[in-house]
């Protein structure tokens, strides 16, 4: 059988969106970040981070703000997301295979030799993602790239 390159990893929407809310944690409180600042930092194109930011403003981890004074900011609820919850917010539930999902009855789920191989991989990988929050790994990411950021919106 040829193989088809296909892994099991994250959506690049799903990347983009950790990068950016790492860096928009890193950034102090109330401060807004540009969109080509935030392209540069997280190595995504705009147009598409665009569309990553618009998904995690739906989901309250972000706050945009459009104008002179615009930009992208952190709310808190986004600062003390997991990244489970993060990954979410784009891509939806994750799952390592479709018998492991809870929304789905696998017929072979009580004779499959594999099952209890899958279900024990699903909850290590939510396990290490509902630990790591976005406030956390902004404590060891590094400094902020200089860049177009505007003032805060504190003082805007």
């Amino acid at each position: 059988m040829a193989q088809s390159g296909s892994t099991m990893q994250l959506t690049r929407a799903a990347d983009y969106a950790v990068r950016v809310m790492i860096h928009l944690a890193t950034l102090p409180a109330y401060e807004r970040a540009l969109l080509p600042a935030l392209a540069q930092a997280t190595g995504a194109p705009r147009s598409f981070l665009s569309k990553v930011l618009q998904s995690l403003c739906h989901a309250g981890f972000v706050a945009s703000r459009r104008g002179q004074s615009g930009g992208f900011e952190i709310l808190p609820r986004g600062r003390e997301a997991s990244l489970r919850a993060v990954i979410e917010a784009i891509d939806g539930p994750i799952c390592l295979n479709l018998c492991v999902n809870h929304q789905v009855n696998c017929k072979r789920k009580s004779f499959c030799p594999a099952h209890p191989v899958w279900a024990k991989a699903q909850k290590a990988v939510m396990t290490v993602l509902n630990e790591s929050s976005v406030a956390e790994l902004a404590l060891g990411s590094a400094a902020p790239i200089a860049a177009p950021y505007v003032e805060s919106a504190q003082t805007a």
